[in-house]
């Protein structure tokens, strides 16, 4: 009997644990979920690709080589076993925004606190970029091979090296969960209003 008592203690506590959780995980991504206009999703654009030029030696040749490019800035993780993350970015091709994106994923498994990330993406080849516009919805390892470039502070990116049709770079990471990947990473197009 005991036994029972104890097991539904647990169950309850276990219950309240995960309702906290999700009520502390959507107050952490609220601020993230407003509908930024496109002006305001390209100011960010903009200044995560200046500091993308800064933090990676070589990034403005691979850029210009490449035929369009997905910039997510300020991408929100937040986790406690279950996690989430949110982001709004935009595809520039030539220079100009012409499409608008959000990214969403989520994770179970040992995890515990926030983050803030910029996600890159280089589209290398015609091909590429054009499937993934295409796409409804194009989730990273599953719509295409994204290889992912690991550049600490002060890295270098080199075009000669870079022969993959679609390049990944998440860099400016801030925060206590050390996740740098894109494993489950699914990017949407939405419509956005000036």
């Amino acid at each position: 009997m005991k036994a029972d008592l104890s097991k539904k203690s647990f169950k309850i506590q276990w219950s309240i644990q995960v309702l906290l959780l999700i009520i502390l995980f959507c107050a952490f991504l609220s601020s993230n979920l407003h509908a930024k206009t496109a002006k305001e999703i390209d100011a960010s654009v903009d200044v995560a690709i200046e500091r993308f030029y800064k933090q990676v030696e070589g990034a403005e040749k691979l850029v210009k080589a490449s035929k369009g490019i997905l910039v997510m800035p300020n991408v929100k993780k937040a986790a406690f076993i279950v996690g989430g993350e949110y982001g709004q970015g935009a595809l520039r091709v030539g220079g100009k925004s012409v499409d608008y994106y959000n990214t969403i994923s989520g994770s179970i498994g040992l995890q515990i606190g926030g983050q803030a990330k910029d996600i890159i993406l280089l589209f290398m080849t015609d091909e590429a970029l054009k499937q993934f516009r295409a796409s409804k919805g194009w989730e990273a390892g599953v719509d295409g091979n994204v290889a992912l470039i690991t550049i600490g502070a002060g890295g270098r990116a080199d075009t000669r090296t870079l022969k993959d049709p679609i390049v990944g770079f998440v860099f400016d990471a801030k925060g206590l969960i050390a996740d740098i990947s894109l494993k489950g990473a699914k990017f949407s197009k939405v419509d956005k209003k000036e």
